[in-house]
């Protein structure tokens, strides 16, 4: 749909147009014969696809690109320079987390959020299911002022919305996705694919009469931009604070405090089918209420 409606668009991947899903049916392939197109084959060159959306975006051409989330790392030098210029270029980077599977800890992104974060004027969303994902991709074609990184899963997502709210939910970094039926005594935030879990770890803890809250948090610089009043909305409660995300923890302190429960990856990913290391890890709804349950009766005594 989006291609349909921006003609300057240039699309692309590094090598991974099937498995990134960036190539459409109103793409034309662009190649050293053909240059009346809209997608580029860059081949195995994440380096190579990002300095020259850079050079794209200088023309006036709004180019995106794709590859694994973990392949930033090649990119890293050319990204800097996008944010560095404030140039409008977004990267879907799909495969997002130990999610991946298979292909082990040579693909699966643990520190890449983290650090992506930490780019000044980078804007690094990771929606939780379709919805948010077509907020994000309207909040990227709306930024002016820098890069966008979308980190979308590997794995099928459930719905966590239904269409009808017409506010961008996802504009304002982080938003209450489900409300405690009980007193709140937990609040859980949760990016991407541990959307799902949060909201399936809630619905146990709710069973045993604990009242928790679901943040879904698709973009943590934009939330940390938001006025003090907005984010002690979501932080300053005196709820037991839980932040779920398959990577690393570095960021989180800043919302769920020095005492809050992070569960996510501490040491690099595992090879084998993706329920099986998000088993290992204890990034299941079973695992977490388990210890949530253990948090809050140390809190209680």
């Amino acid at each position: 749909e989006i291609v349909q409606h921006f003609p300057l668009m240039i699309g692309g991947s590094a090598d991974l147009t099937p498995s990134n899903n960036t190539k459409t049916k109103h793409h034309k392939e662009i190649s050293a014969y053909n240059y009346d197109g809209n997608y580029i084959h860059y081949g195995v060159r994440e380096h190579a696809m990002a300095a020259i959306m850079n050079g794209l975006a200088l023309h006036g051409l709004l180019p995106y690109g794709g590859s694994f989330l973990i392949f930033t790392d090649y990119a890293r030098p050319a990204i800097r320079l996008s944010a560095l210029m404030k140039l409008r270029v977004i990267y879907v980077m799909t495969h997002d987390s130990i999610g991946l599977g298979e292909d082990g800890p040579t693909h699966q992104p643990v520190e890449h959020l983290a650090s992506l974060r930490a780019i000044p004027n980078m804007r690094v969303y990771r929606p939780s299911d379709a919805i948010e994902t077509a907020e994000c991709w309207e909040l990227a074609l709306a930024n002016q002022s820098g890069p966008t990184i979308l980190a979308l899963s590997r794995q099928a997502l459930k719905k966590q919305r239904h269409l009808g709210n017409e506010a961008n939910l996802a504009a304002r970094g982080a938003y209450i996705l489900k409300e405690a039926k009980h007193d709140i005594s937990v609040t859980i935030y949760a990016t991407g694919s541990e959307v799902q879990i949060a909201s399936e770890t809630a619905e146990l803890l709710e069973e045993k009469g604990h009242g928790v809250r679901v943040v879904s948090v698709p973009c943590l610089n934009t939330f940390f931009e938001q006025d003090m009043e907005y984010q002690m909305m979501f932080t300053c409660n005196k709820s037991l604070k839980v932040a779920i995300e398959a990577g690393s923890h570095f960021g989180w302190e800043r919302v769920i405090g020095p005492h809050g429960l992070f569960v996510g990856v501490p040491t690099f990913g595992e090879s084998a089918p993706y329920q099986k290391i998000y088993e290992h890890f204890g990034i299941t709804p079973k695992e977490i209420s388990l210890r949530i349950v253990g948090l809050l009766g140390k809190i209680c005594e």
